[in-house]
């Protein structure tokens, strides 16, 4: 057995958090030989609620579970972290759900986050899920100068899942046949996904689609109401596929791409594809070694994919616009 992993969450007793906890403690982000220890973070009023996810992680018995902490303050919940999953966030159903007065409601939240993890854990490994999550992870990153730059990771693949289903229905394929799919930009419903990048086999997804306006007037489309058509549907939030979205990011992160093949994460840019440095963008990115990663390089564009890549520049730059005066120095 290998040392034990520790895994911090903040909003840890929210949906998202329920349905992840456990898969973790059972062996499902690292596999069956690594122990791990949960940090469980959220705020006071929540706090019974951490109280009884620890009773049950505890009563489940899983052997690679060696201890589960929680508690309300995240200097103290972070202290000895080595990979932070960050759910937390203010969801008040009397107020607007536009992007940009979530944005402004949760960014003190991140102000917080990104100092706690400065002082307690600057080695940890960080994956921002809350949205706007590129932008919150900006605002954390602006405020822990000791974090390097490539432990910052923000949530894009549960864009490429959905999209990977609506791909393989589209084409009648088996959903592991679609592989090298990426979604470029900012996580929401601006999001491209790049079809021509993308395989089926050894053919483009575009070429094996057919219909060159399928991307932008169907699939754009459904992945970008994707969200509310849920939550109409079930009054809350899609908690598994965003559970199996993290698993599958930090997997991903960690483990060896094989040949050929890339994954999905927002990640500060260092220029690439024209990028402005420092904006947390989504990229195609490949790691030999589970621990360092880069941006897939020389990828062509056409017009469209340039145009909607630009769009999202703007886009998230309308984002760090609107919570400047909220950033910190490292930015």
């Amino acid at each position: 057995m290998n040392s034990p992993v520790r895994i911090a969450i903040t909003g840890a007793g929210g949906q998202i958090g329920y349905s992840l906890i456990f898969r973790i403690a059972a062996g499902g982000l690292f596999g069956p030989n690594q122990p791990v220890c949960l940090s469980l973070l959220d705020l006071p009023e929540v706090e019974a609620r951490l109280r009884a996810s620890q009773m049950e992680l505890f009563d489940c018995g899983f052997p690679l579970l060696h201890d589960v902490r929680i508690g309300t303050d995240p200097a103290t919940m972070f202290e000895g972290a080595d990979w932070l999953i960050m759910l937390g966030s203010h969801l008040d159903p009397t107020h607007s759900t536009e992007r940009l007065d979530l944005l402004r409601r949760n960014a003190p939240i991140y102000v917080d986050h990104g100092r706690a993890i400065n002082a307690a854990c600057p080695g940890a490994r960080i994956l921002v899920v809350a949205n706007p999550c590129n932008t919150n992870c900006l605002i954390a990153k602006s405020h822990a100068p000791k974090v390097a730059e490539e432990n910052w990771f923000a949530l894009t693949r549960l864009d490429r899942m959905r999209a990977t289903w609506l791909i393989a229905q589209k084409t009648g394929v088996p959903v592991n046949k679609v592989t090298r799919l990426t979604p470029w930009g900012n996580h929401g419903e601006s999001i491209f996904l790049d079809l021509h990048n993308a395989m089926i086999d050894d053919r483009p997804v575009d070429e094996v689609v057919g219909d060159p306006n399928w991307g932008r007037d169907v699939l754009q489309p459904t992945l970008a109401r994707r969200n509310l058509e849920f939550l109409r549907v079930r009054q809350l939030t899609p908690a598994g596929s965003a559970s199996q979205a993290i698993i599958g990011t930090i997997r991903s992160i960690t483990t060896p791409t094989p040949h050929g093949h890339w994954f999905g994460a927002a990640v500060p840019s260092d220029g690439s594809y024209g990028v402005p440095r420092g904006l947390i963008f989504g990229f195609p990115l490949h790691t030999d070694d589970g621990l360092h990663w880069s941006i897939v390089q020389g990828l062509y564009h056409n017009d469209y994919a340039l145009e909607r890549i630009a769009a999202n520049v703007v886009e998230l730059e309308h984002e760090e616009a609107a919570v400047i005066e909220l950033l910190g120095r490292a930015v």
